[in-house]
């Protein structure tokens, strides 16, 4: 979807990827149930001072073996966008003078003798800046119903299938010796940990990426200025490098990130390889999973503020992952006296039922 590239009317085609259950436990809406609807506002930016606006407006539900149903609804949230949504569902986008890199297209027109050098060489390094909406296939979307909708209630019960025999012994074993929480280079308390992943490097790359998450690179001079180019450009990096934490001893093994279009929201997590294994031999990792919500900015630290429900961004890696196909089971288990709530090492608030979920992946 786009301001520049889509047309009123186009048909807009989503899909769930949150199972929506009823009271009684079963399952009304599946994952990959489709939404339909269409394009009802566009309206591209037409000067600097002049936001773009979308608004698509969903309205046929499709679930597998059943008939199409009608429903009202609106957008409230485009996950980890540099825009706006309002109160009625139009996506307002950004200002040129709310990018970074406007402040330094207008130094560079305020430079004589080798202004356009100058120029030539910004433009060539950060890009030109641009406040069009564009969200490409897999952007996640919030959907709110307008007034309630009716349906027959499925038969499923809508419980993932549990852990293989064994598994849970494995790695209620593996915590009881773990730490409760990764760590900085110094030892400052980091990230708690929240997930256990089961398979070896290949699945799990292989997993998130269908998820639609990237991983992390490594710090080199140019991960570092893709970075920083991205800052400046307000435009996400999805494989921007992330800080290290320490397990074991040792940084991260994986580390992964969901965004989109702004660098100051994005999911990520940090994946450790442990010693333990399940009954048949399969690797068992521990993560940390945290959502970056913006910016925090108090006396002496500049830093991303994560979203305090680190529960709610567990229930995301294990829904993405989930509705992959790469997964053959999710558990919730609980450690010896988990933790509930603390400060990161920057100093923002979190908390947690203190549970992590395990994923089991499907084996390659």
């Amino acid at each position: 979807m786009s301001t520049t590239g889509s047309h009123l009317h186009n048909v807009v085609k989503a899909r769930t990827i949150r199972e929506v259950d009823g009271h009684s436990g079963g399952v009304l809406i599946p994952l990959s149930a489709e939404v339909q609807g269409q394009i009802t506002k566009l309206i591209p930016s037409s000067s600097p001072t002049d936001r773009a606006r979308l608004l698509i407006r969903f309205d046929k539900l499709l679930i597998p073996g059943e008939q199409a149903v009608s429903f009202a609804g609106h957008i409230s949230e485009v996950e980890n966008a540099r825009e706006k949504v309002l109160q009625d569902g139009t996506i307002q986008g950004v200002l040129a003078s709310e990018l970074p890199v406007s402040h330094l297209e207008d130094a560079m027109g305020k430079l004589e003798g080798q202004a356009a050098d100058l120029s030539q060489y910004e433009q060539k390094a950060f890009g030109k800046s641009d406040t069009s909406i564009n969200y490409g296939a897999g952007t996640d979307l919030t959907l709110v119903l307008d007034k309630p909708l009716s349906l027959a209630e499925m038969p499923s019960s809508g419980s993932f299938n549990q852990l293989p025999s064994g598994v849970p012994y494995a790695v209620a074993r593996m915590l009881q010796g773990a730490p409760q929480r990764a760590s900085g280079k110094g030892g400052k308390p980091g990230d708690p940990l929240n997930l256990v992943v089961i398979g070896n490097i290949s699945e799990i790359r292989d997993a998130f990426k269908q998820a639609g998450w990237g991983e992390a690179e490594r710090k080199t001079s140019k991960s570092v200025w893709d970075t920083v180019r991205a800052v400046a450009d307000n435009q996400g990096f999805g494989q921007a490098p992330v800080s290290d934490l320490y397990l074991f001893g040792h940084r991260e093994d994986l580390a992964f990130e969901k965004g989109l279009n702004t660098f100051l929201k994005r999911h990520h997590l940090r994946l450790w390889r442990t010693a333990a294994t399940t009954p048949d031999g399969r690797v068992i990792w521990l993560g940390a999973g945290t959502h970056d919500a913006g910016l925090d900015v108090h006396p002496g630290v500049v830093s991303h503020a994560i979203d305090p429900d680190l529960d709610a961004e567990r229930a995301k890696v294990g829904a993405d992952l989930r509705v992959t196909g790469c997964v053959t089971g999710e558990q919730l288990v609980t450690r010896p006296d988990p933790l509930s709530q603390g400060l990161t090492a920057t100093g923002g608030a979190w908390k947690t039922d203190g549970r992590l979920l395990v994923i089991d992946l499907a084996a390659q």
